[in-house]
């Protein structure tokens, strides 16, 4: 076979032009697919990426320092000032999207910001309008989704909330209920802000407070997965060590004695770097954040607390009847299988309502038509014997003024016949008298 197969591929090779492109020998024994990464890595530069980031906290906690220090940019600045700092002191939610580029790698990424959240005195309930933005870009992305002709769909949902916490000892009343009741909706990282308030025990202590209340509550915050790398898992392991993150940060770039710029706040009794593990943990939140983990916080949000919210939403169960994880699985599809009976009595019910609705909307219409038609009826039989009583009134006159016109023609022929009976008589006499004269004589 290879004797016949070498002499026809020279022959073919022969037949094609010196300047047709030709495949090299690198792939020789592979079919290609190997080359899907690239195709995906290809396709994912050239569409980009798109995130949310969402950052909650009373206001002067440094959020929009932060945000700016995290990705290098002004995205809040003294010309555009952060939320907190433009409007007044009421819960609001403000969203603030800017294009980022790195290495021909685009980012979409949209601020959320929370100005006037804790700063009023009564703060109950102040987590409901962040909890109710959350479910409204879910709400968008399924009506995008679900829509019959769609072909980018835009991922508006927020993906990490960045909840900061004041540097006290332990968390607040505010701080535990703000993180109850948005667990299963968001994936939340807290921080501790203006962590250069704290000494370096303070810090540790209120770490260790922090996780201590979290556990208590039962509080789920975003944990970040294992790595897949040998390299990177010590490393990573390190880093979430560290959480809570104690945060510092700065519009602000420094000369340091080496030589170089990095940003940092200058005190009277010295300089803090921002980057600098050794100072705070701003760090590895980035490094964590940004690096390593944006991707898994974009795809928890959508198989978990989108998936969790779109099927309430589907199949019209309210958050407050979702079981926890701990519960019975059994005792879960029953009490799920109550609740789709009592749906679909509920809908059943609504059904005959409407149904009987428009039964009584339809006989009441018929009735008005049969009404109407009555009445129409009615007021042409009232016009036929109307026009029948005329018919014979007229006929009655005419009738009458025949027999007169008959009784005149009769009178005026009878006249006619008295005077021709004169007529004659008078003209038969005269002869009569001349014969019985002639007789005479």
């Amino acid at each position: 076979m290879s004797a016949i197969t070498e002499p026809f591929r020279s022959k073919v090779l022969s037949t094609i032009p010196s300047d047709t492109l030709m495949l090299t020998n690198e792939t020789e024994g592979n079919v290609g697919f190997s080359d899907l990464p690239n195709q995906i890595h290809r396709k994912t530069i050239r569409k980009g990426f798109e995130f949310t980031l969402m950052v909650v906290g009373e206001s002067e906690l440094g959020k929009s320092t932060l945000v700016n220090s995290m990705f290098l940019t002004d995205i809040y600045s003294d010309e555009y000032p952060g939320p907190s700092k433009r409007i007044s002191k009421t819960v609001d939610v403000q969203a603030t999207k800017v294009n980022l580029k790195e290495k021909n790698v685009n980012l979409s990424l949209t601020i959320v910001d929370t100005p006037g959240f804790g700063d009023s005195l009564d703060n109950t309930d102040s987590w409901q309008k962040i909890s109710q933005y959350i479910e409204d870009r879910f709400e968008e992305y399924l009506n995008e989704e679900t829509k019959l002709h769609r072909t980018h769909v835009p991922d508006n949902r927020v993906h990490c909330c960045l909840y900061f916490i004041l540097p006290r000892v332990t968390l607040r009343a505010i701080d535990i209920e703000f993180m109850k009741n948005l667990q299963d909706k968001v994936n939340i990282i807290p921080v501790i802000a203006k962590a250069d308030t704290l000494t370096a025990e303070e810090c540790l202590q209120m770490k260790k407070n922090i996780l201590s209340q979290i556990d208590l509550h039962n509080i789920k915050i975003y944990e970040f997965p294992d790595s897949d790398g040998e390299e990177d898992t010590k490393l990573l392991k390190q880093l979430k060590a560290r959480m809570p993150f104690a945060v510092i940060g700065s519009n602000y770039v420094i000369d340091t004695p080496s030589g170089g710029r990095k940003q940092a706040r200058k005190y009277p009794w010295g300089t803090v770097e921002i980057d600098n593990l050794e100072h705070y943990d701003f760090t590895a939140l980035r490094t964590m954040l940004i690096k390593y983990y944006m991707l898994d916080l974009v795809d928890t949000t959508n198989n978990v607390h989108y998936e969790n919210y779109r099927c309430r939403k589907l199949t019209g169960i309210g958050s407050e009847q979702i079981n926890n994880e701990n519960s019975n699985p059994l005792a879960q599809m029953e009490e799920e299988r109550k609740i789709s009976e009592a749906n679909l009595k509920r809908m059943e019910q609504d059904m005959d309502h409407v149904f009987e609705t428009k039964v009584k909307a339809k006989e009441q219409k018929l009735e008005e038509m049969e009404g109407e038609i009555n009445r129409f009826d009615e007021q042409n039989r009232k016009v036929r014997e109307q026009e029948l009583q005329e018919l014979a009134d007229k006929r009655a006159a005419f009738e009458k003024e025949r027999d007169a016109f008959e009784l005149i023609i009769r009178h005026m022929e009878e006249m006619k016949r008295i005077a021709a009976d004169t007529i004659n008589k008078e003209t038969i006499e005269p002869k009569e008298k001349k014969k019985e004269k002639k007789r005479l004589f």
